[in-house]
């Protein structure tokens, strides 16, 4: 019991946190990318700016980003920026992708490193806002977090809970159809075996070797 007290507070913690700063390295040519697995109904937020030694700020190079939904609906698109934001709520689940490249007049000159402050659930949400419209502060404004965050617990587990159903469905009818493709396979090789035979009975027969 003393066990699962301690998780609780962990899993909290971990929610609440739900965000993180990525330095990405763009190649010269090509594309990189960054996904998360996020369900639905869950309000992503993202920031990205190029980080540069130059000292003039027209003098950044710029990037093209483009964010996508698992099914590939394009979210966000934008195109020779130094840096921006992105906002939505998640309408499918599944993994979405983030992805940056470098503008062809700056392609050639080398990598360049990007910094990536992506944020979901709990970690994207303005709780100064809240606290300021709810007046809110201290004591209470840490359990509204709280109560969020086992809010958000639970729809994780009730999405855990739905995908493990799902890969379980897919898993007993994968395994159906290979035990009724292993049944065909092996009629099909008992068949052929038995016409061989019926052949090279007759071919002995007709040579009179049998």
């Amino acid at each position: 019991m003393r066990a699962g007290a301690n998780v609780l507070p962990v899993l909290l913690l971990i929610l609440l946190r739900r965000s993180g700063a990525v330095w990405l390295t763009l190649p010269a040519s090509g594309t990189k990318c960054v996904s998360e697995e996020i369900h639905n109904n869950v309000v992503v937020l993202g920031d990205y700016a190029v980080i540069s030694d130059a000292e003039d700020l027209n003098s950044l190079p710029v990037i093209s980003t483009k964010v996508t939904s698992p099914f590939g609906n394009t979210l966000y698109h934008k195109e020779n920026v130094t840096y921006g934001q992105f906002s939505f709520t998640t309408s499918e689940a599944g993994n979405y992708l983030a992805c940056f490249w470098l503008d062809s007049h700056y392609a050639g000159h080398g990598d360049l490193t990007v910094n990536i402050d992506w944020k979901t659930g709990i970690a994207a949400k303005d709780w100064e806002s809240v606290a300021r419209k709810e007046k809110l502060e201290g004591v209470e404004l840490e359990l509204a977090k709280l109560e969020e965050a086992v809010e958000a617990i639970h729809d994780n587990l009730l999405y855990l809970k739905d995908r493990e159903a799902e890969m379980r469905t897919l898993s007993e009818e994968t395994n159906a159809q290979v035990a009724w493709f292993s049944i065909m396979s092996l009629g099909i090789c008992i068949l052929v075996s038995t016409a061989q035979l019926l052949h090279l009975k007759r071919y002995f027969q007709k040579k009179k070797l049998i």
